[in-house]
């Protein structure tokens, strides 16, 4: 599975290439959490606070901020997209390769992953709730993670956030309920062992 890169040149690519792909693929990806015009504005965006930042060298540090934080607001709606169609056609690598997404090492055969690891709620408000976790130690790559939840003592497992970073936020969570979390990895190889759980009341 491809890895999100950590270069500007190569995140610039990729947005380039998460814009057409979901520009001429509608059909296929019908629904993005953000459209290509907005994944378009924010890479614009993030283009001119670079070109501030090159120009501005009395000014540097201050532009340098500013055009990271179009860096980081540009690359976290690309991996919402990123997700978003990863899940739409379930990992197909020749549909992900439409927009960018899939074939950039050579194929290996794949396993499904190993259990994620020490899942936890790390910081929680009124209705929402941060969860961060450990990357399998082995199995096959990850393509996306699946959180799920239950309510205490013996309901049924739900599904209620999807991510392909090893952390989510999840908002409008019920409150005054004792609800249990849980994390699976998956590839289309298969799903990994459930995490341990994470006890939460809101």
């Amino acid at each position: 599975m491809a890895q999100f890169p950590k270069g500007e040149p190569q995140i610039e690519a990729l947005a380039t290439q998460l814009i057409n792909g979901l520009t001429a693929n509608s059909t296929i990806y019908p629904n993005p959490p953000h459209t290509p015009a907005q994944l378009t504005t924010k890479l614009t965006n993030y283009q001119g606070k670079r070109a501030t930042s090159n120009q501005k060298t009395g000014e540097a540090q201050t532009a340098t901020d500013e055009k990271d934080t179009a860096l980081d607001d540009l690359i976290d709606a690309m991996k919402e997209d990123i997700s978003y169609a990863a899940r739409t056609v379930k990992g197909d690598d020749n549909q992900l390769r439409l927009i960018g997404w899939a074939g950039r090492s050579a194929p290996t055969a794949l396993t499904k992953p190993g259990q994620p690891r020490a899942f936890e709620a790390v910081r929680q408000g009124d209705t929402w709730i941060f969860f961060d976790w450990k990357e399998p130690a082995d199995g096959g790559k990850v393509a996306s993670y699946e959180i799920q939840r239950r309510e205490l003592p013996s309901g049924a497992w739900s599904t209620v956030g999807s991510s392909i970073d090893s952390e989510i936020t999840l908002t409008n969570q019920d409150r005054s309920k004792q609800f249990e979390y849980r994390v699976i990895a998956k590839n289309r190889a298969g799903d990994s062992d459930p995490s341990n759980t994470a006890h939460v009341v809101l």
